[in-house]
């Protein structure tokens, strides 16, 4: 049997840097993948989608280790976010609002079959509401811009206008797919100063780069300072 495979340590993507914007290029990665809306902190539905993602990705991890020979660490918890008018995400962080998307990535040699059977062997325990909503699926991110974020989750909306509103129109960028995270740390054992989370948009170049002159150069903090490209 091969080693055990991290695949945060063998994805460069899985690091991010305090107080930088970064532009970094996603590969195509495979996820475990539920869909809901609502205040992830109130909504029933998820709660019911992370009792369900974990169970699946443990049992996916044993099948792929005893049947296939290929053991691997289960990823943290990622959640795609987005609303109808996004400034209820970055600003008035109106969560009754909010619309997601809960994924755990699993390697590429995990299929449709493997779930299948991963399902079937969460049902019989019986503690899993949303197994039918899971599902596999690809994502394609591409050219994307990243930060570290460490703090609280209600905290972000500052470094979240930051990138919007300075850093992608100062580097001829903008946004293509749905803001992304990666939860680095569990909020039920971390203090929310604590936390550390990669906050990511998916961009793509714009027919005409703004002059250095237009905007000035920021950081993540949303402060004046050194750009990284």
């Amino acid at each position: 049997m091969a080693g055990k495979t991290d695949f945060k340590r063998e994805l460069a993507t899985y690091t991010a840097r305090r107080g930088e914007f970064t532009q970094v290029q996603v590969p195509v990665l495979q996820y475990l993948a539920v869909d809901g809306r609502g205040d992830p902190n109130t909504a029933p539905a998820y709660r019911d989608a992370l009792a369900s993602l974990y169970p699946l990705a443990y049992r996916l991890k044993f099948l792929s280790k005893t049947e296939l020979g290929r053991d691997h660490v289960v990823m943290p918890l990622e959640a795609l976010w987005w609303a109808a008018d996004m400034a209820a995400f970055t600003s008035r962080r109106d969560k009754s609002r909010w619309e997601w998307t809960l994924l755990v990535m699993v390697p590429d040699w995990i299929t449709a079959e493997h779930l299948a059977a991963a399902r079937a062997a969460a049902a019989r325990q019986g503690r899993a509401p949303a197994l039918d909503a899971v599902r596999l699926e690809r994502c394609a991110e591409g050219l994307s811009v990243q930060t570290l974020h460490v703090g609280s989750y209600d905290d972000e909306g500052p470094v979240l206008a930051a990138l919007h509103d300075d850093f992608l129109p100062a580097h001829g960028l903008r946004r293509t797919g749905r803001h992304h995270e990666i939860y680095l740390t569990d909020p039920r054992r971390t203090p929310a100063e604590r936390l550390r989370t990669i906050l990511r948009q998916p961009v793509e170049p714009v027919a005409q780069v703004p002059d250095a002159g237009q905007r000035p150069s920021v950081n993540a903090t949303g402060d004046p300072g050194q750009r990284t490209v």
